[in-house]
């Protein structure tokens, strides 16, 4: 990662007047001087500064199969999200900096200064609670924000090439004189995973209902399921989907929504265990938002009347086609969070995949009949584990559109062969993107390859 000791300095300078839920820490310093954090208060902020710590990559569902953009507004897209949605072989055009790589790796930076911050204050009694909570934030968000990148910039895990593949680098210290080297896709994985499993041990059991942008248990479990699936370790996968949902399982009847309401669902909603939303270029994000992206017609099509998410998820605009309407994050900027619907799908695969069809169906069931007008859901039934598995899939389509996870899925389950090839059509030329093409691997930043020259390119 390309990090200069100024703009160090900046975000040392800068975090705490970011965050303004509480000014003690700034009220202390004049405004030059250096701001170096060095007490439990003082690293809570870090991690509380939303503006940096929760927004998740663009790119992925600027290229995924949700929804389709009218020629103009294509066009008024900034260069690399035009060359993004037509999966440009040359996707920078020659400029540099990409919120997509430059955001998470910010994210990792805060989280590796919280890390080796908290290791030099002693560890009390009645300080343990809170230093033990910062580290598993800390931990968890280096995660996420590995994740994110990976799902990006690393080609799709394949255990049998994983070990060779190139995977991201792992900046683990806040030094920023380290050299950026990218690991293998395994040892990304295995680092991801690790920060987990022991961010788990620290966090707080119960999920800040008032504060989803903290993480918590649940969240670690939860986030450990979407990893998992990602890898195809669906027993792994199923595992922490169910030690998610065992800590907490709430689901929220849409029968209690407004179908007309601009905003039909609350960011504190019941079923969110974690909040993020997707940032990026001002420019993109006014493209695709919810007035300007025209859903799928396969997707929409998919809904019954009878589905309370087409009404909820969706809106008619004046020429009849389906936008997207603000999802669990209440904001223009889509939801890429941890929700327990999720969590019920996941669980619901991996028992199809297992074979346990009861299982699957008992899970799809629960969250279906959340889904439904009253009185009008019909139990789904399977007559063997792939019908169980195919019926699971389409749900996830219809549950989780612009939630971040669709690019994900179509790497993995093109792996499987799916054969899931999209189509695009502009001003009369028609682009395709084929399974298992090496356009679903975006190229490293070419700031980052310059700053970095042994650094490996991804091929196009």
């Amino acid at each position: 990662m390309k990090i200069c000791s100024s703009w160090v300095f900046l975000v040392l300078l800068t975090v705490f007047s970011l965050c303004g839920c509480n000014k003690s820490f700034l009220d202390k310093l004049p405004s030059t001087a250096l701001v170096v954090p060095s007490t439990l208060a003082d690293y809570q902020q870090l991690l509380d500064n939303t503006l940096v710590m929760t927004g998740t990559p663009l790119l992925g569902e600027v290229s995924a199969d949700n929804f389709y953009l009218p020629y103009n507004t294509w066009q008024a897209l900034d260069s690399r999200e035009r060359n993004a949605y037509v999966w440009a072989a040359d996707l920078y055009g020659g400029q540099g900096q990409v919120d997509d790589w430059d955001i998470p790796y910010q994210q990792v930076f805060y989280a590796n200064v919280v890390l080796e911050g908290l290791a030099a204050i002693p560890v009390t009694p009645a300080n343990r609670q809170q230093w033990e909570s910062e580290q598993g934030s800390a931990l968890f968000l280096r995660a996420y924000a590995f994740y994110n990148v990976a799902q990006l910039f690393a080609p799709p895990y394949d255990s049998a090439t994983a070990a060779a593949d190139p995977g991201i680098p792992l900046r683990l210290h806040a030094n920023v004189t380290d050299p950026s080297i990218r690991a293998s896709v395994a040892a990304t994985y295995e680092q991801i995973t690790r920060d987990l499993r022991l961010a788990r041990t620290l966090l707080p059991a119960a999920i800040p209902t008032l504060n989803l942008n903290r993480p918590s248990q649940p969240a670690a479990l939860a986030l450990l399921a979407r990893v998992y699936l990602s890898l195809r370790a669906y027993d792994l996968a199923g595992h922490y989907a169910d030690s998610a949902l065992q800590c907490y399982d709430s689901l929220i009847d849409y029968n209690t929504l407004d179908p007309q309401g601009r905003f039909p669902f609350s960011k504190l909603n019941a079923e969110t265990i974690y909040q993020s939303n997707i940032v990026g270029y001002t420019q993109c994000l006014a493209a695709i938002a919810y007035p300007n992206t025209i859903i799928d017609s396969t997707l929409y099509g998919a809904y019954s009347p009878q589905d309370l998410r087409r009404a909820l998820f969706y809106q008619l605009n004046a020429n009849g086609l389906p936008n997207m309407k603000p999802g669990y994050a209440e904001l223009v900027w889509p939801f890429t969070g941890l929700a327990t619907d999720e969590l019920f799908l996941t669980r619901a695969e991996c028992a199809a995949r297992a074979g346990r069809v009861s299982d699957a169906l008992g899970d799809l069931n629960t969250l279906l009949q959340h889904r439904y007008a009253s009185g009008t859901f019909t139990p789904v039934t399977a007559a063997s584990p792939q019908q169980a598995l195919d019926t699971i899939l389409d749900e996830r389509r219809k549950e989780l559109p612009l939630r971040g996870l669709r690019w994900t899925d179509l790497r993995r389950l093109n792996k499987e062969g799916r054969s899931i090839t999209i189509t695009r059509q502009l001003n009369g030329v028609l682009y395709q993107l084929q399974p298992n093409s090496n356009l679903y691997t975006l190229p490293i930043p070419p700031d980052i390859i310059n700053f970095n020259p042994n650094m490996m390119q991804n091929a196009r």
